[in-house]
């Protein structure tokens, strides 16, 4: 798959496009983007997406921009297993922001990727204020010769697909639920730091997970596997939050304590897989407490992950 940073001036090939922020990846946006790849290889054209960074309401609302569910990096990689060809990373700043609709249509879809066919959500806005919708968008497309095409709102065990619903799951700490919105396990991605090895000297060492976001969407303590370390992935016990036994900053931290393995994984870039919600985060008026709370969070897992049956349910 190819990475563009922004769109360029000139088209050099026709495009099937979609648009978004695609953040988490999720079923939804999953079955648009079969729609997707299935129409490119009709016409023989890149299935290609244009996504922004930052976020529009990281730009304009920062404090009230959503916490996001993938990294660019993760978003990429999964647009990639998607099947996509090309996506193009939009700077969204202001001078985008401050395109017309109709200036978004020719400058961007028409002279920087010359659509052939597009597909974006039914309920999809774009332009100054958000003045563009699906109607303006068949008008122009007749205009420019390109068609448009609506992707319905998708729903999975009775509830509608959309981050939002994964981001109020994961809140809840209910993972159950947002692995069946996200069509998989969620996953915080990052590199095994150097730490304080507070863990190591409680009996309990942990591998400290390079959080690169200044928001996620969950905390708390957690069941989860961690794949890239081994050849399969390994059960863990993960906390992520701002450690308030231990310190004062807000920085978010991710640590994991992995069962019954005990070797140098510095610097590798992992997967952690969050799979089941213990409890939430708290503060400990001693390290012994935290200790003793630990143990007892570490016999929770191997709980959690005995009673697990094949497809992944547990027992009763």
């Amino acid at each position: 798959m190819q990475v563009f940073r922004g769109v360029p001036e000139r088209a050099t090939t026709s495009t099937v496009l979609t648009i978004g922020n695609f953040d988490g990846v999720h079923r939804g946006h999953r079955a648009l983007l079969a729609e997707l790849t299935a129409k490119a290889r009709d016409l023989a054209l890149p299935a290609t997406v244009l996504t922004f960074e930052p976020h529009p309401r990281e730009l304009f609302a920062p404090d009230q921009a959503p916490a996001r569910l993938a990294s660019l990096r993760d978003k990429i990689e999964l647009l990639a297993e998607c099947g996509v060809d090309r996506v193009h990373v939009c700077r969204f700043n202001r001078k985008l922001a401050g395109l017309s609709a109709e200036q978004f249509v020719e400058r961007i879809l028409v002279q920087g990727l010359s659509v052939r066919h597009l597909i974006v959500g039914d309920d999809f806005r774009f332009g100054k204020a958000r003045g563009g919708d699906f109607g303006l968008l068949q008008q122009m497309g007749q205009q420019h010769r390109f068609v448009v095409e609506a992707m319905h709102t998708v729903d999975f065990g009775g509830l509608r697909v959309s981050s939002s619903a994964v981001r109020e799951a994961l809140a809840a700490g209910n993972l159950e639920q947002a692995e069946q919105l996200l069509g998989r396990a969620f996953v915080i991605a990052g590199r095994v730091m150097d730490g304080k090895k507070i863990g190591r000297t409680i009996g309990f060492p942990t591998a400290n997970i390079q959080v690169r976001r200044k928001r996620l969407p969950l905390s708390g303590v957690f069941a989860v596997t961690v794949s890239g370390v081994a050849a399969q992935p390994l059960p863990g016990a993960a906390n992520i939050g701002v450690r308030p036994t231990v310190d004062d900053g807000l920085k978010p931290v991710l640590e994991v304590h992995l069962l019954d393995f005990d070797h140098d994984i510095y610097g590798m870039h992992v997967d952690v897989n969050f799979m089941h919600k213990l409890r939430d985060e708290a503060k400990f008026d001693s390290l012994d407490s935290l200790k003793a709370q630990i143990a007892r969070d570490v016999a929770d897992v191997r709980t959690y992950f005995n009673t697990r049956l094949p497809d992944g349910t547990t027992h009763g």
